[in-house]
C-alpha cells in the first residue's frame, strides 16, 4: 500500500514499536516494550548514572546522513558523556520525533544501527515515546550507566598544579562537516583523508575504555561535545580555577593543517564541536598511570595544559602568546 504522494505508507505508532523498536528490548527490566515504564536496578556497590541528549536535523545531523549512522551518532553521543563520567554503559530510553517525509525503510535502517551499537556496546533499549512532527526530525536519547559507589567523575575536581589532557584528535568531526558542506574546499585532501574526516563527524567514538581507566587518576573530565576550549572551560568554571593551554600541543589532524594552515587549524579545531573526546585534569604525579591508561584502553592521550589559580582559561601560542579567541565553542542560544 502507498499513500497519496506515492512514497510506502509508515504503520501506526504501537505497530511501529512492535515491529522495530521491541526487538532491541533485551533487557529483562524493559518487558519487551509492553509496559509504560522499565526497571533500572543498579548492582550493589554501583551508582546508577543517568545523561540525556537528543540530536536535531539541521542543528546536530544532516537530512542525507545514512540513517543507520544517524542513529549510533544520536546513541553514541550520550555514551560519550557516560565515559567521561567513567561510566559502563547499560541502557538507554529513546524519543523519537518523526516527520512526514521519513519513510518506513529510512526508520529500519535507523533502527539497524541502533541494534549493531547495542551489540557493540552490551546495552539494551529500555523504553521511550514515538511522535509525528511537522518539524525537522528529532532524537532524544536518555542513557544510563553504572560506576562504583562514589567514583564518578566530575567537572569540578580540578586543582592548581594539575596537568591537562585530551584524548584522540581535536577538530576532526568539525573538519569532516565543513566538507559536507562546502567538498570544493577539501577537494586537494585526498578521498582517504576526506573520509576519514567525514565519518569522525558522522561517527563519533565514545571513550568509554579511557574514561573507566581514569578512576583514582582523573580529578575532573568532560567529554569534549561543544569545542575543546569551551568544554575546558565549563571545568575551570566548576573547579573554581584557571586553565592554560599550549595550543601547540593540541593535536590536531594533518588534513586540517593542509586545508586551514597551522594557526587557523589551531584555533577552528579547538572550538568546533562533535569531537566526543575525553578532556580531563589529573596531577602532575599520574603521569605514568595515565600512559597506562592510554596504552591498556588503546585510545591516544595528549598533554596540553595545565591548571593554576585564578578564573577562566587562556589559550597560548608561540613564546607564550596569548591567543585571542572570543567565541571558544559552539552553543546552542
Amino acid at each position: 500500500m502507498t499513500n497519496s504522494d506515492s512514497r510506502p505508507a509508515r504503520p501506526g505508532e504501537f505497530e511501529l514499536i512492535a515491529e522495530l523498536f521491541a526487538p532491541l528490548a533485551t533487557s529483562a527490566g524493559a518487558f519487551g516494550l509492553t509496559d509504560d515504564a522499565a526497571i533500572v536496578a543498579p548492582p550493589s556497590g554501583f551508582d546508577l548514572v543517568v545523561t540525556a541528549d537528543a540530536v536535531i536535523e539541521g542543528v546536530h545531523l544532516l537530512a542525507e546522513d545514512p540513517p543507520h549512522l544517524i542513529a549510533k551518532k544520536a546513541l553514541r553521543v550520550n555514551l560519550s558523556d557516560l565515559a567521561a563520567k567513567g561510566c559502563k554503559p547499560h541502557g538507554y530510553l529513546l524519543v523519537l520525533a518523526i516527520p512526514p517525509k521519513v519513510e518506513m525503510h529510512w526508520l529500519a535502517e535507523f533502527a539497524r544501527g541502533l541494534k549493531e551499537d547495542q551489540n557493540e556496546f552490551a546495552i539494551s533499549l529500555l523504553g521511550g515515546d514515538t511522535n509525528s512532527t511537522a518539524g525537522p526530525l528529532t532524537i532524544a536519547i536518555t542513557a544510563f550507566g553504572l560506576v562504583p559507589n562514589g567514583t564518578v567523575l566530575r567537572r569540578s575536581g580540578a586543582k592548581p598544579g594539575d596537568l591537562v589532557y585530551v584524548s584522540g584528535m581535536v577538530g576532526a568531526a568539525g573538519g569532516g562537516l565543513a566538507c559536507l558542506k562546502a567538498p570544493q574546499s577539501f577537494a586537494s585532501l585526498s578521498l582517504v583523508d576526506r573520509g576519514s574526516l567525514i565519518n569522525r563527524y558522522r561517527l563519533p567514538e565514545p571513550r568509554l575504555s579511557l574514561g573507566q581507566a581514569l578512576h583514582g587518576i582523573a580529578t575532573s573530565a568532560i567529554d569534549v561535545s561543544d569545542g575543546l576550549l569551551a568544554d575546558l572551560g565549563h571545568i575551570a568554571e566548576a573547579s573554581g580555577a584557571r586553565i592554560v593551554i599550549e595550543g601547540g600541543r593540541i593535536p590536531v589532524p594533518r588534513p586540517l593543517r593542509t586545508i586551514w594552515g597551522d594557526d587557523d587549524a589551531l584555533v577552528r579545531a579547538a572550538t568546533t564541536g562533535d569531537d566526543y573526546e575525553i578532556a580531563f585534569t589529573a596531577p602532575s604525579s599520574m603521569r605514568t598511570e595515565i600512559a597506562k591508561a592510554s596504552t591498556q584502553s588503546g585510545v591516544p592521550v595528549t598533554e596540553i595544559g595545565h591548571v593554576e589559580a585564578g578564573a577562566g582559561l587562556v589559550l597560548l601560542g608561540e613564546q607564550g602568546r596569548e591567543i585571542s579567541v572570543p567565541e571558544k565553542g559552539f552553543s546552542h542560544f
